[in-house]
């Protein structure tokens, strides 16, 4: 009797749960057609770190478009259409759009994250996804400045490289306040310290250079002080060439071959 019992059990059981889903089905597409929407909520992630767009500017995109939920029956409030105008917001990488049966939509949102801004032909920043995107006319991201001759095909390849190799090195991070692109397309960086203007050069083996570089601070300014040299060219192999101000150090042609639309044209 006993393994009858349990089939009949099991029977039960299935059937409990099949009627059970049968009436939510039933119920909450009735509600469905009757429930108002009476809340909106919208969830925007990482906005501690950067925030360029809030709350009230999606609240306000939806309200200028006719897709502000909020009075209108649960059944009639379409979230494709939400979702996509806020895909059109140059601001947002991705948009989903959610409702329950209670009477609450919501939105959960993900920003484009800057990874440094490029002021040159234009002013944009490059993202994560190295894809440039509007500046923001009420919001600003704290990432680092490129400025000079810089294109986007450059922003988005060698020079993004180089960006992320210098804000992934916390002495770097620290040390580098702005990349300049000459019209020879040879880098220039604006320490934080100092006045000095390193000369890059190039992009290739920029790696080298700037271990050439931190050689130098950890060995000799940490001596000799700072300030006493006001360009410090790493474009020289096995060597630095520091030039005070008025003044070359060998190879003496150093300065006055890159003056021309140059840093350091302004600063000496």
């Amino acid at each position: 009797m006993k393994p009858i019992w349990k089939y009949i059990f099991i029977g039960f059981f299935t059937m409990l749960v099949i009627c059970y889903f049968v009436f939510s089905l039933w119920y909450f597409s009735g509600s469905e057609k009757t429930n108002v929407c009476k809340n909106l909520e919208i969830i925007l992630a990482d906005s501690s770190n950067i925030q360029l767009i809030t709350q009230k500017d999606i609240a306000l995109i939806l309200e200028e478009n006719e897709l502000n939920p909020i009075g209108k029956t649960i059944k009639n409030i379409r979230t494709e259409s939400i979702e996509d105008i806020l895909h059109k917001n140059p601001m947002i990488k991705v948009a989903e759009c959610y409702k329950t049966p209670t009477g609450t939509v919501t939105i959960h949102v993900i920003q484009r994250c800057p990874k440094f801004r490029v002021v040159g032909f234009g002013s944009y920043y490059m993202d994560i996804d190295r894809k440039p995107m509007p500046v923001s006319t009420n919001y600003a991201a704290y990432v680092p400045v490129v400025s000079g001759r810089v294109t986007v095909s450059m922003a988005s390849g060698k020079m993004f490289d180089f960006v992320s190799y210098i804000t992934d090195n916390p002495f770097w991070n620290a040390q580098i306040e702005q990349i300049y692109v000459r019209d020879d397309l040879k880098i220039e960086l604006v320490p934080r310290v100092s006045d000095a203007i390193i000369v890059l050069g190039t992009l290739d083996n920029y790696q080298t250079k700037l271990e050439k570089l931190y050689k130098l601070y950890q060995k000799g300014f940490n001596v000799i002080g700072w300030n006493k040299y006001k360009v410090i060219d790493l474009q020289y192999k096995d060597q630095v060439v520091c030039s005070k101000t008025g003044q070359q150090i060998a190879p003496t042609n150093v300065v006055t071959q890159e003056k021309k639309d140059s840093i350091i044209a302004s600063k000496l």
